[in-house]
């Protein structure tokens, strides 16, 4: 019997587990194609498996071969749309020009993202000219209690606010954030200033600015941020930017909800 991913195989459990792993690795290596050989290492499966599995995850579509390598597939892509906030496309759509008006005016590496459970989603990225130590990628997901613009984010709802406090806060760096009386704190701060900082909190040498795209109801839509590199970039200097792009990003999305409503 053939196993596919559409069909039954004779070890479910077995069959998942290598497919995942290799989806994993070609994550990982997400930017080109990587080979059989190195896959299956990464993977830690003999290179005849790793090929079998291939063969099913591109028969389904997510992966794709490219000459001798393979990549993820678009029906992934397609898939991950579904892990996004609810509402993230429209999110996206209206807010990306906003989002090129604040790489414009810091010429630095800038982010749009979104709130999804207790990390933050990356729906938009566009790369500042000098080289910047940035793990965030388009689609990709972080702590929100690590990153400037999941601070904010967290900072404008309280329901999130509530869950973060209350889990356990992981440790990534000397700079990070465990203590939830010292997050607490730091939110009540954000929420008076308007404006979030990263000093390394996820990764060593990198330094961020955040600030809300903000309803009228005072909810935190969305959040748009500023990276460089720590003691490069002065984030305080910039947070005033950050502030101004998204006060007008704030304007236009509290527009398309009166619009939307007169409809």
């Amino acid at each position: 019997m053939t196993a596919t991913l559409d069909g039954p195989v004779r070890d479910d459990r077995a069959a998942v587990d290598k497919a995942i792993s290799l989806l994993v690795v070609l994550g990982d290596r997400a930017h080109g194609e990587t080979g059989v050989s190195e896959l299956a290492r990464r993977a830690r499966m003999s290179k005849s498996t790793a090929y079998r599995v291939l063969g099913m995850l591109e028969r389904n579509g997510v992966v794709e071969r490219v000459g001798t390598g393979y990549r993820l597939g678009e029906r992934l892509h397609h898939l991950g749309r579904a892990v996004y906030a609810p509402g993230a496309e429209g999110v996206r759509d209206l807010l990306l020009p906003y989002l090129a008006d604040l790489y414009e005016t810091t010429r630095e590496t800038v982010h749009l993202a979104v709130l999804h459970g207790t990390h933050v989603v990356y729906l938009a990225k566009l790369y500042g000219h000098r080289p910047t130590p940035v793990p965030s990628r388009i689609g990709g997901r972080l702590p929100a209690h690590t990153t400037a613009v999941g601070k904010v984010l967290l900072a404008y709802d309280s329901d999130a606010a509530e869950r973060v406090l209350s889990e356990p806060l992981e440790r990534f760096t000397d700079h990070t954030l465990t203590d939830p009386d010292e997050l607490a704190a730091e939110l009540d701060a954000i929420r008076r200033s308007g404006v979030a900082f990263d000093d390394e909190e996820y990764q060593p040498g990198l330094a961020c600015v955040a600030a809300p795209v903000l309803s009228r109801g005072g909810r935190a839509v969305a959040a748009l941020s500023v990276a460089g590199r720590h003691g490069r970039i002065d984030t305080r200097a910039l947070s005033g930017q950050a502030r101004r792009v998204c006060a007008s990003a704030s304007r236009a999305w509290a527009a398309r909800v009166a619009r939307t409503y007169a409809a």
